[in-house]
């Protein structure tokens, strides 16, 4: 394990809190620490950062998931003396994640992570509460390495992503920020073993270790897992390094998926429309919306589908797909009138010469009812005036393209202690 200096370490998150506007001193930061090498070296560092002026007040926050018995409970007590030996106030909470992915169905990874969140912005809600500061200022700080973002890319490099997702991490996803994401695994745990042979206060389990291993992360038939143990190091054996090189190639991409993102973000205004005060209701793309860049057009359908789903559900390319054929591209971009589909299992994507609108499957058949009625009631009305007493029948819109996709279900999943306890 190669010697770190600490105040290099240090330096560079506060470069990175900077440079890149993510915080400053008067910032209240919440710390998602699970007691692994990573988050326990990032409670270390961020208090640092708060001496310096880096950052403002903090809090620590862990989450038990209940899936990994007595070693889940010794990574709280572990976290719990850490918070302690650096007075800093801990928020900590149980979640039976095994027991909420038997109940909705899903993968208990991403049940694990959408509660970890959700636990995290009701702590830092109270943390900004407490320290008389607005929400949006506050942030989540998160020990994702550059370890861990390349394992990302590597993932999505074999299963696939949309637009942006080459980037694999963001420093700053909303309130959750990343200071660590240029350093590597291997530096944090020279950083916190330095410490120790500096006689700096250092938190140690039951066993004498500076920190909790977690033993599922070593089993390959976990997707990461079998990323970090055998991809990763067959790469680096390639080219040592790895972690810069790959960290220098994201960031190009992230540059350039900025830049696009300000881009759609002009679409979004001159040609987007939200049938409500939010998305919830769904939105209508103007017609000109189909005349504007493929890869614009995209980005814009796959941000106007995750604001009416939700931050955390997954859009399916198929829905996006979907959506851009409802315009066509050989007549110039217009929409194709009465083109019908439905996407994410409960979506209806329709259009006319007004336009392509995206809404909840019941809004779209209340609307269709409605507008069969009126239709009908038009066509008896003619056939009177013409002395024919025969109603026609109403043409309902052709469906030119009907999917139908597995939705992510949006849910709010009750934490099992109604609100985390922090102890001062």
């Amino acid at each position: 394990m190669a010697a770190v200096q600490t105040e290099t370490l240090v330096d560079r998150a506060a470069a990175v809190l900077s440079a890149r506007r993510l915080a400053d001193a008067d910032t209240p930061a919440m710390l998602m620490v699970s007691g692994g090498s990573d988050s326990t070296a990032l409670a270390y560092i961020a208090c640092e950062l708060r001496e310096r002026g880096a950052l403002g007040q903090l809090a620590m926050l862990h989450v038990n998931h209940r899936l990994r018995g007595e070693d889940a409970d010794e990574d709280a007590r572990f976290v719990a003396q850490l918070a302690e030996l650096l007075d800093v106030p801990l928020f900590s909470c149980e979640i039976d994640i095994a027991g909420e992915a038997q109940r909705t169905g899903e993968n208990v990874e991403a049940v694990a992570r959408r509660e970890r969140y959700l636990a995290a912005n009701e702590a830092l809600e109270s943390l900004c509460l407490h320290a008389a500061t607005p929400l949006a200022d506050g942030r989540i700080l998160t020990a994702h390495t550059a370890d861990d973002r390349v394992e990302s890319f590597y993932m999505r490099s074999i299963v696939g992503t949309g637009p942006g997702g080459f980037r694999a991490m963001k420093y700053r996803n909303g309130p959750v920020v990343r200071p660590l994401l240029d350093a590597s695994r291997e530096e944090l745990r020279a950083y916190i073993a330095e410490r120790e042979r500096d006689g700096a206060p250092v938190a140690c389990d039951d066993a004498g270790c500076l920190w909790r291993e977690d033993a599922t992360n070593a089993h390959t038939d976990r997707f990461r897992a079998y990323v970090r143990h055998e991809i990763v190091p067959r790469a680096k054996e390639r080219n040592p390094q790895l972690l810069e090189v790959l960290g220098r190639t994201m960031n190009l991409i992230a540059d350039e998926d900025d830049m696009l993102e300000d881009m759609v973000d002009g679409l979004m205004a001159g040609h987007v429309e939200a049938l409500g005060d939010e998305y919830d209701a769904g939105c209508v793309l103007a017609p000109a919306f189909g005349a504007e860049p493929l890869p614009l057009r995209r980005r814009a359908v796959m941000r106007a589908l995750q604001l009416m789903l939700g931050r955390d559900a997954r859009v399916e390319t198929a829905s996006v797909e979907a959506v851009l054929a409802a315009f066509d591209d050989e007549a110039g971009g217009k929409p194709r009138s009465g083109y019908v589909a439905n996407i994410q299992g409960d979506l209806a994507v329709s259009a006319n010469k007004r336009g392509v609108r995206i809404e909840p499957m019941s809004a779209y058949r209340a609307e269709s009812a409605g507008r069969s009625r009126y239709d009908r009631l038009q066509s008896d009305s003619s056939a009177m005036a013409s002395g024919s007493h025969a109603p026609t029948d109403f043409d309902a819109p052709h469906q030119a393209s009907v999917l139908r996709c597995h939705r992510a279900m949006r849910l709010n999943a009750t934490v099992l202690s109604n609100t985390c306890a922090s102890s001062q």
